[in-house]
């Protein structure tokens, strides 16, 4: 039996504000001539401005969606509309589902197929010698783009030493559009994007002392990267990904995933470099581990919605390779976990050293998952630690709360905290 979802919980699937709103305006019963439950499938004919229906179905276990309509926004308004109905308990149970309806979840389940490759050959396989064909040639190939990265970081740090040398207040926006595609056309994209977001740094109201801190983090990858074969191995791996050296999914598939109940705390998206970033957050029950999913879609395209804030899914995760492991893939689902009641949380002092610990192993760690437990949040602060100043007057957090201690999900960044959700008395996610 699937946990009821909250209407915060559903609106936030949405994906865009006037989805959402057109979603309400079909949440009435009156609007749908069918209308079920029937364990993890969600179906419902709901009246169109065409002679037939509109047929809408949900996966309630991914969650994953169909509609008849024309719509190329995904969840439409009418799988929308459905959830919030269903939400709302509007929604009787329906054994067996229509036809249309049971035969769409019996194709997704025919599809399904394990997520990660195998981890080895093939019974019978003939090995290759190691260095042989291909292999020679990648080798070779990524050789020369070390060549070509360490030169553009090497140009980084004569720059930087020469921005110091001349003093802050001399930096200057079309020096480091320059620099950035510079140390794209050495193939080193990481630095590149750190190099573009000196601009909005510069832009801020306390940008001498925050443009410093990016100057010295930027400083210290260039030197980590040129020392990498003094470093540690997972920490010298954390200098190629952070440098823009990919790993694919294929590879974080293929190696060893923590099965888990992962409590999803919440999400947050970012328009960056014409695409929409979608950072979920999730945190383990019994690991206790942190995890970030990210997916990525060109404006105005719908982003992955198949994590719901408040949501606690039995799956295995699997993690990208570094020294503060924290992007990882869910690699397979079984299922949702019943609502336990808000994640397992503690004291700030906890949380800020969690959060000292990641900083210590990867440097360049900008964000973070903490859940406080028994906080009472202000203005400006949650349980003592500052909110970010984009974050500040959390009047939603403020009202659930009324001055009494709750559990808060956040992202610690340095700048402070971003409130994520919060649950009430009753244990219901509201998002924040």
């Amino acid at each position: 039996m699937i946990e009821r979802w909250s209407r915060d919980q559903v609106l936030a699937l949405a994906p865009d504000a006037a989805s959402g709103k057109a979603a309400q305006g079909v949440a009435s019963p009156g609007k749908w001539q069918v209308r079920g439950v029937a364990g993890v499938l969600l179906y419902g004919a709901c009246r169109g401005s065409g002679a037939e229906p509109y047929l809408a179905c949900v996966d309630l276990s991914e969650p994953a969606y169909r509609c008849t309509c024309p719509s190329r926004k995904f969840p439409c308004k009418h799988a929308l509309g459905l959830l919030l109905l269903w939400a709302g308990d509007g929604v009787p149970e329906g054994d067996p589902a229509p036809g249309w309806a049971a035969e769409w979840l019996a194709t997704r389940t025919a599809r399904a197929t394990p997520t990660r490759p195998p981890t080895g050959p093939e019974p019978g396989a003939e090995r290759q010698p190691a260095g042989a064909g291909p292999e020679r040639r990648a080798a070779g190939a990524e050789s020369v783009r070390h060549g070509r990265v360490g030169a553009g970081l090497a140009e980084v740090e004569r720059w930087l030493a020469d921005q110091v040398r001349q003093g802050l207040a001399g930096a200057a926006e079309h020096e480091w559009d320059g620099l950035a595609k510079r140390l794209i056309d050495a193939q080193a994209p990481g630095v590149a994007g750190l190099v573009s977001r000196l601009a909005q740094v510069r832009a801020g109201d306390d940008w001498p002392g925050r443009l410093l801190a990016e100057y010295a983090l930027i400083n210290l990858l260039a030197v980590a990267y040129r020392r990498r074969a003094e470093l540690p191995a997972p920490l010298a791996r954390t200098v190629l990904i952070r440098a823009g050296f990919p790993v694919t999914r294929e590879e974080v598939l293929a190696g060893p995933a923590l099965r888990d109940h992962w409590d999803v705390l919440g999400r947050r998206d970012e328009v960056q470099d014409r695409l929409t970033a979608r950072r979920v957050w999730l945190r383990g029950r019994r690991s206790g581990r942190a995890a970030l999913v990210l997916s990525f879609a060109p404006q105005g395209q719908p982003l992955d919605a198949s994590l719901v804030t408040g949501v606690t899914i039995d799956a295995d995760v699997a993690f990208y390779p570094g020294a503060a492991p924290l992007r990882a893939l869910v690699a397979d689902r079984h299922g949702t976990v019943p609502a336990a009641g808000p994640p397992p949380g503690g004291p700030p002092e906890e949380a800020l050293e969690e959060v000292a610990r990641a900083v210590a192993e990867d440097p360049w760690v900008e964000s973070w998952p903490v859940v406080l437990a028994d906080v009472v949040p202000e203005r400006s602060a949650i349980g003592g630690l500052p909110l970010h100043p984009a974050a500040r007057d959390p009047w939603r957090l403020l009202a659930v709360s009324g001055g009494h201690p709750l559990t808060v999900a956040a992202e610690w960044t340095p700048r402070g905290l971003r409130p994520l959700t919060t649950w009430d008395d009753d244990g219901a996610a509201v998002i924040l």
